[in-house]
């Protein structure tokens, strides 16, 4: 009688928890048969049809998240022997015939009809180890977490893969600014002696090659990785039924946990007028087919600025309406006052202090009227931005059901473990009240995955970084003055005009500023704010020295290389106790 190829193979990466579940679930996938998983020894014991690949084998091992290691096949004749690549490939040796093992040989002890073996239970299609809500940064982070401790993981998702970031946040944004950067160097370049110009903007060919852009990235970065990782993708609105069932378009769906991770939307204030008016959001704005003549802006936070600034610079002009008589009233008033220098001379005009009260469009013309300073005001522009925040998507999941509470806002309340009221429902994302930035919902994702099948870890957000990409771009990590205050800390401020920074003046970028704020007695970096055109870069330092404790002699004693934008972080250190002006080009 033929038997089946006997192998054994090492498996690294396996723990006690999970690892014998999800290695036996792995092989079954690749066809293996009589399985036997020994966790203690890092290894799996199976059997491979005729013709079957242990190759395919790897790399459903690897596709689990653990690292597969040298394989044995059982012979007659030598007990066990490396497996050779012609077998690794699934093609017989011509020297074994169909490549059974001979039938004198009963094989390893543990695949003896005795032993005990491994079996897979039977799986209920509905029921899954962890269930996410959301496909986005956090719900991915979440699902690669969960599969590699084992976990089986349903993705629900209503509309679009990926979440905002991707689709219509970080990515098109981004690029859409960039473009409007190089444009405006175009028009404007620094140096004499340079004869560049530019055209008018393509736009439908520019919003083209953002949206292929945006699904390369969409297939790559996401769609493909369900597949890889062995995600249940359910398409359909999730909505929970009770605390152990979500229904996802009337499906009921069962998970021992859940991850909800449904992000946020553009948030829309109550205006007279405005519901009958044809407004853009932060969204809708980066599908646009044909640039404004004037655009206003209602709101002055993140995503105005950046959005503001990108059709600035592809040629139309922008009026921002800000409720607060600050620019960016959280952040450092040096860098708020540096930030709106810059954009006013970018070509911005700024109405601070704006109390709107109506909306009114006639004839392809939009006006918005209100108040500034008891005086009445009207602007009047060919399109309307509304970027006055954004809401988490909560509404639809019947959250009270679950036993989940939410906050003011309707986001989703969370512990330091991501964890809700709701004892194995954790929540990540921007759905919850965490800061929203992708890489922190990233982060909360896996540390919500991992706290939600057994863990007990505590999301990292002592040193958040935080950057505006306008040009300049406002960039900040850790306390600002102020906040530092606020909670008694006695401190120490140095700022530096950005204009003592040689890469600052070799680029003829001298518009910001460096702001740092220490603890007094003790020297420690507490927060850095930085104005320039590379304040995302400079910032990942300082994120370092804020959490890992760094003291401005720390700074001071550095070396950091010259003629980088960097070097302002050394330049404000010194600028503690000595008058930087009064130093040569590079004492420092």
């Amino acid at each position: 009688m033929e038997r089946d190829a006997v192998f054994r193979l090492a498996v690294r990466g396996m723990s006690r928890k999970g690892g014998e579940r999800a290695v036996a679930r792995t092989l079954e996938a690749a066809e293996a048969r009589e399985l036997a998983v020994d966790v203690r020894h890092g290894e799996v014991r199976f059997a491979l049809p005729d013709g079957g690949s242990l190759a395919g084998v790897r790399s459903a091992v690897r596709a689990a998240g653990y690292t597969p290691g040298e394989a044995a096949r059982r012979t007659a004749d030598a007990g066990e022997r490396p497996a050779s690549p012609e077998v690794d490939g699934g093609v017989r040796p011509a020297n074994e015939g169909d490549g059974s093992v001979p039938a004198n040989v009963d094989g390893p002890p543990a695949l003896r009809p005795e032993s005990r073996r491994v079996r897979p239970p039977k799986r209920d299609p509905d029921a899954f180890d962890l269930v996410l809500v959301g496909s986005g940064a956090a719900a991915f982070a979440a699902g690669i977490e969960a599969v590699r401790r084992g976990a089986r993981v349903a993705m629900v998702e209503r509309g679009v893969v990926g979440g905002t970031c991707v689709n219509v946040g970080c990515i098109p944004s981004k690029l859409l600014l960039r473009a409007g950067t190089v444009r405006d160097r175009a028009q404007h370049p620094p140096y004499d002696g340079l004869g560049t110009s530019a055209g008018a903007v393509d736009l439908p060919r520019l919003i083209a090659a953002k949206d292929a852009l945006v699904a390369e990235l969409r297939r790559d970065k996401y769609e493909r990785l369900i597949d890889l990782y062995g995600f249940t993708l359910l398409r359909g609105e999730g909505r929970f039924r009770d605390a152990a069932t979500l229904e996802v378009d009337g499906r009921p769906v069962r998970g021992r946990a859940y991850v909800v991770a449904t992000g946020r939307r553009p948030a829309v204030p109550e205006i007279p007028g405005l519901a009958a008016v044809d407004f853009l959001t932060g969204e809708t704005l980066l599908s646009l087919r044909h640039p404004p003549e004037h655009l206003i802006v209602i709101g002055s936070g993140m995503i105005a600025l950046e959005l503001g600034l990108t059709v600035r610079l592809l040629g139309s002009r922008v009026t921002v309406l800000g409720r607060g008589t600050r620019l960016l009233p959280t952040e450092e008033p040096e860098a708020s006052a540096a930030l709106l220098r810059a954009l006013e001379q970018k070509g911005i005009a700024f109405l601070l202090g704006a109390r709107i009260g109506r909306v009114e469009e006639a004839a392809g013309r939009t006006r918005v009227l209100g108040e500034k300073d008891g005086k009445p005001f009207a602007v009047e522009g060919d399109a309307l931005l509304v970027a006055t925040g954004r809401r988490p998507n909560t509404e639809a999941l019947s959250l009270e059901r679950a036993g989940v509470a939410v906050g003011s806002r309707g986001e989703i309340v969370v512990d330091a473990r991501l964890r809700t009221s709701a004892p194995h429902i954790y929540a990540a994302g921007d759905v919850t009240g965490l800061p929203p930035f992708v890489y922190v919902a990233a982060h909360a994702g896996a540390v919500a995955a991992e706290n939600a099948l057994g863990g007990e870890r505590t999301a990292a957000l002592e040193a958040v970084p935080r950057v505006l990409f306008t040009s300049p771009a406002l960039a900040r990590v850790g306390l600002t003055e102020a906040e530092a205050r606020r909670m008694g800390r006695a401190v120490r401020t140095a700022t530096l005009d950005l204009g003592q920074v040689p890469r600052a003046i070799v680029g003829r970028e001298t518009d910001g500023v460096f702001k740092l704020v220490v603890d007094a007695p003790t020297g420690r970096l507490l927060g850095a704010s930085v104005v320039a055109e590379d304040a995302g870069e400079v910032i990942a330092a300082a994120t370092l020295a804020v959490r890992a404790g760094l003291t401005v002699r720390d700074l001071r004693e550095t070396l950091f290389p010259y003629l980088t934008m960097a070097e302002g972080l050394k330049l404000a250190a010194l600028a503690f106790d000595v008058d930087v002006r009064r130093l040569s080009c590079c004492a420092g």
